[in-house]
C-alpha cells in the first residue's frame, strides 16, 4: 500500500513538498509517478522518475516548478512544488510502475494509494 502525504493549504506562489511511503513494498523495485485529480476532472499526470532516480519527466504544467526525486534509504519518493497556483489544487496520488524506466502512461502503474489533498487559495 501507497501513502501520500504532505498535502494542506497554502497561498498562490507558496511551496509544498508531497511525500509518498510504502508499506511492506519496496519502492526501489518500480518506476514512480505523481498524478492529480482536481474536482470534476480525470486523473493528469504530473511527474515521474525511473527507478534508479537518474531519470525524471514532467507534464507541462509542472516543468520548471515540481521536482521529483526519490530516497531509497527511506523508501521514499518526493514531489517538491513551490509556486503553486490555483490550478494545482487537486488530490495528488503517488503511483508505483513495475518497470525501469519513467511512465506518464496512467496504465503502466500497477499499484496506487490514497491521495493527499493540496488546496492553494488566493
Amino acid at each position: 500500500q501507497l501513502q501520500a502525504s504532505g498535502g494542506g493549504l497554502v497561498q498562490v506562489g507558496e511551496s509544498l513538498r508531497l511525500s509518498c511511503t510504502a508499506s511492506g513494498r519496496t519502492l526501489s523495485t518500480y518506476a514512480m509517478g505523481w498524478y492529480r485529480q482536481a474536482p470534476g476532472k480525470e486523473r493528469e499526470f504530473v511527474a515521474t522518475i525511473n527507478r534508479n532516480g537518474d531519470s525524471t519527466f514532467y507534464s507541462d504544467s509542472a516543468k520548471g516548478r515540481f521536482t521529483i526525486s526519490r530516497d531509497f534509504a527511506r523508501n521514499a519518493v518526493y514531489l517538491q512544488m513551490s509556486g503553486l497556483k490555483l490550478e494545482d489544487t487537486a488530490v495528488y496520488y503517488c503511483g508505483a510502475a513495475p518497470r525501469e524506466g519513467y511512465t506518464n502512461y496512467i496504465r503502466h502503474y500497477r499499484h496506487w494509494g490514497p491521495g493527499t489533498l493540496v488546496t492553494v487559495s488566493s
